[in-house]
C-alpha cells in the first residue's frame, strides 16, 4: 500500500514537472478572465442562453476557476440538467479516474444528471473532432464509391490517396500539386521502407499510428525513413509524433494533431471551396461546365438557389406537405430524385433567379448518408462524365455553405435566425450531428424558462427578440416534421412560461388541433402531447417560486425584516395577469396558475377535445 502511494506521488510529481516544463498541457488550466467568470456564473444559474453564447465565442469549457470548479462541476452540482447536456455535447473533458471527473459525477445534484453523465460514457473522453478524423482516416480503406485521385507508388506497393487531403496537410504536396494539378501518379524512391510510408500516410489522414515496428534493426531503418519523409513533406512534427512513448503525451499529441488537421482542412476549404464558388443565374446553373482536371481537385458541384419568401398560406402548405411525407416514409428512407427537390423549410419556398454553385469533393460529402447513398447508386450523379455533375440541394446558399463547412471542418457556428433552415437541411441530408446542433441553438438561445411575467424588464425583451427571429409555432412544427423531441419539449416549455401571451391566439388553437391530429386513430379521451407538456411546464413555472421561498429562510434576520417591510409598503401593488389585486406573490401565482389552467380547459372544450 505504501509502495502504491509512493508510485502515485512520483507519477503526480513527474506530471507536474512535465506541465511546468511545457511538455504537457494541463487538462483544467486556471482561467481568471472575465469571459470565463461569466460563463461559470451562467453554469451556476443554469442560464443556457449565456452558456451557448460563451461556448460559441470560444471560451475554454475545460478550465477551472479560483475555487477549483470547472463549468461541468458547477452545472452538475447546481442541478442544471440542460447545461450539463450542453457541455457534454460541446465536448467537455471529464475523465472518471481524475479528481475533477469524480467530482462531477459524485456531486451531481440529481440522479437524472448522474445518469446523463454515465450515458455519455464520460469516462472515455473523446475529442469532439474525432468523427471528422475517423472519416478522413476511413478514406484510406474505402473503395466504393471511388474517391481517390492520386496513386502513390513505391516498389511493388500502391497507395490510393486524395489530392485535396495531401495539399491541405503537406506544404510539399501543396506546392507540387499546384504546379501540376492533373497529376494522377506519384512515385517515391525505393530506399524508403513501405512501413515508413504507411506511417506518414496515416499521419496525414489523421489515423491512429501503430508504433511497433518489429526488430531493432528494422525499426531503425523505418524510423530513418520516417525522418526522411518528415523533411521531404515539410512536416517537422511527424518524426516526434511517431516516436512518442508516454501515454498521456501521446494522447495530447493526438488531440493536438487532430485539431491542427481540422484547422488545415478549414483553411484549405476557405481558400479553395468558398473562394471558387460561382454566382450564376438559376436558368444557367445546370449548364455550368467545370473540367475534371481542376486546380482544387473538385469532383462534384452542389447548387443552391437563393430564397424568395412566399405568402403565409404557401408556407403552411409546404410545411404540412413535408410533415405528411416524413410521417409516411419509413425510417430508412433516403429521398433522392424528384421527392428530394421539394422544400423542407417551414418558412421558405424557392422562386429565384439567382443560384450559387459550390465545388466539392465526394470524399467529404460521404459524411452525409444522403450523398453516400447517391454516389453508391446507379443515379446519374454517381456516373462519370466529361464535366462535373451539378447536384441541386433544396436549401439557400447560406445554409449550404454551413452544411459544407460542417462536413469539411466539423464547425457548426451559425445564427439563430437560420437555425430552422439548417435543421431541415441537416434532416434532408441525414447529418445527425448538425441536426442536433441546430436544435441545440434554438433551444438554448431561445431561453425557454424565462417568464415574461416574472421579469418583464429582462425576460420580456429577450422573449420578444426571440419571437422576432423565430416563430415558436414554426419551431414546434419543425420539431414534429424532423422528429426532434428536444424542440417539441422546448416549444412546450417556451409557451408554458409565456402562456398568457399565446392562450387566446387563433394560431395556438390551430397548433393544439394539429397536435391532437398527430395521434393515429385518436379516441376522445386520448392525451394531447402538446397540452400535456404545457401543463407540466406550467406547474413547474409556478412551483419554482414556492421552492425558492426556502432560500429566504436562510437570510439573516435583518434582511428578512427589510423584505417584509418592503412587501407591506402601500405603493407596492401586486396584480394578477387579469388585473386583480392580491396580497402577495404566492396568492398571485395561485390565481395565475388556476386562471391559465382554466383557459386550457376552455380551449379544449371549444375544440371538442378531452385531454
Amino acid at each position: 500500500m505504501v509502495l502504491r502511494k509512493t508510485e502515485i506521488e512520483a507519477a503526480l510529481f513527474a506530471e507536474n514537472e512535465a506541465i511546468s516544463a511545457g511538455r504537457l498541457k494541463e487538462d483544467n488550466p486556471l482561467d481568471l478572465t472575465d469571459d470565463f467568470s461569466i460563463f461559470c456564473e451562467a453554469c451556476r444559474r443554469g442560464d443556457l442562453k449565456v452558456c451557448q453564447e460563451k461556448i460559441t465565442a470560444g471560451v475554454n469549457i475545460n478550465a477551472r476557476d479560483t475555487f477549483d470548479y470547472t463549468p461541468l462541476i458547477l452545472a452538475s452540482l447546481c442541478g442544471h440538467y440542460e447545461v450539463v447536456r450542453l457541455l457534454l455535447e460541446s465536448g467537455v473533458l471529464c475523465e472518471r479516474d481524475t479528481f475533477q471527473g469524480e467530482r462531477a459525477l459524485y456531486n451531481a445534484l440529481t440522479d437524472r444528471i448522474r445518469n446523463l453523465l454515465l450515458s455519455y460514457d464520460y469516462s472515455k473522453s473523446t475529442n469532439p473532432l474525432q468523427p471528422l478524423a475517423a472519416h478522413v482516416a476511413s478514406l484510406l480503406l474505402r473503395t466504393v464509391p471511388k474517391t481517390s485521385d492520386l496513386a502513390l507508388t513505391t516498389g511493388s506497393e500502391t497507395f490510393r490517396l486524395h489530392k485535396f487531403v495531401l495539399a491541405a496537410r503537406s506544404p510539399y504536396f501543396a506546392k507540387k500539386l499546384t504546379l501540376a494539378p492533373e497529376t494522377n501518379t506519384w512515385r517515391l524512391p525505393n530506399t524508403v521502407p513501405s512501413e515508413s510510408i504507411h506511417a506518414a500516410i496515416q499521419f496525414l489522414y489523421l489515423s491512429d499510428i501503430s508504433r511497433g515496428f518489429g526488430g531493432e534493426d528494422h525499426e531503425h531503418d523505418i524510423l530513418a525513413g520516417v525522418g526522411k519523409l518528415s523533411r521531404t513533406l515539410e512536416i517537422d512534427r511527424l518524426f516526434e509524433y511517431i516516436t512518442a512513448t508516454d501515454k498521456r503525451w501521446m494522447r495530447q499529441q493526438r488531440d493536438e494533431e487532430v485539431n491542427r488537421g481540422r484547422d488545415e482542412l478549414a483553411a484549405w476549404f476557405t481558400d479553395n471551396i468558398l473562394k471558387y464558388k460561382i454566382n450564376v443565374e438559376t436558368s444557367k446553373a445546370a449548364d455550368v461546365k467545370w473540367d475534371r482536371n481542376n486546380g482544387i481537385f473538385a469532383d462534384v458541384l452542389l447548387r443552391a438557389d437563393e430564397d424568395s419568401t412566399e405568402d403565409e398560406e404557401e408556407k403552411q402548405g409546404i410545411l404540412e406537405e413535408a410533415t405528411e411525407r416524413l410521417s409516411l416514409a419509413p425510417s430508412s428512407y433516403i429521398p433522392i430524385g424528384p421527392m428530394a427537390n421539394k422544400s423542407r423549410s417551414p418558412s421558405k419556398a424557392r422562386k429565384s433567379s439567382k443560384s450559387v454553385v459550390f465545388p466539392a469533393h465526394k470524399a467529404m460529402l460521404l459524411r452525409s448518408e444522403f450523398f453516400n447513398t447517391m454516389f453508391c447508386s446507379a443515379f446519374k450523379e454517381a456516373q462519370s462524365s466529361e464535366y462535373l455533375q451539378v447536384i441541386p440541394i433544396d436549401c439557400s446558399p447560406e445554409v449550404l455553405e454551413i452544411v459544407l463547412t460542417f462536413l469539411y471542418t466539423e464547425k457548426t457556428d451559425f445564427p439563430l435566425d437560420i437555425a430552422i433552415e439548417v435543421l431541415f437541411a441537416a434532416d434532408l441530408l441525414f447529418i445527425e450531428k448538425l441536426k442536433v446542433k441546430a436544435a441545440q441553438i434554438i433551444s438554448t438561445l431561445g431561453n425557454g424558462t424565462t417568464s415574461s411575467m416574472d421579469a418583464q424588464a429582462q425576460a420580456g425583451v429577450e422573449g420578444e427578440q426571440f419571437e422576432e427571429v423565430l416563430d415558436i409555432y414554426d419551431v414546434i412544427r419543425a420539431g414534429w416534421a424532423t422528429r426532434v423531441q428536444r424542440l417539441e419539449e422546448f416549444g412546450a416549455r417556451y409557451i408554458a412560461y409565456r402562456l398568457e401571451n399565446y392562450i387566446d391566439q387563433e394560431e395556438f388553437l390551430e397548433l393544439v388541433k394539429e397536435s391532437a391530429g398527430r395521434v393515429e386513430a385518436r379516441q376522445e379521451t386520448d392525451t394531447i402531447e402538446l397540452i400535456d407538456d404545457i401543463r407540466y411546464h406550467l406547474s413547474e413555472r409556478f412551483r419554482l417560486r414556492f421552492e425558492d421561498a426556502g432560500i429566504e429562510e436562510m437570510m439573516e434576520e435583518a434582511e428578512m425584516d427589510a423584505a417584509i417591510k418592503d412587501s407591506l409598503e402601500p405603493e407596492q401593488v401586486i396584480r394578477t395577469l387579469d388585473g386583480e389585486d392580491v396580497e402577495d406573490e404566492f396568492a398571485q401565482d395561485y390565481h395565475n396558475y388556476r386562471m391559465l389552467s382554466e383557459k386550457i380547459d376552455v380551449l379544449l372544450e371549444q375544440l371538442n377535445l378531452d385531454a
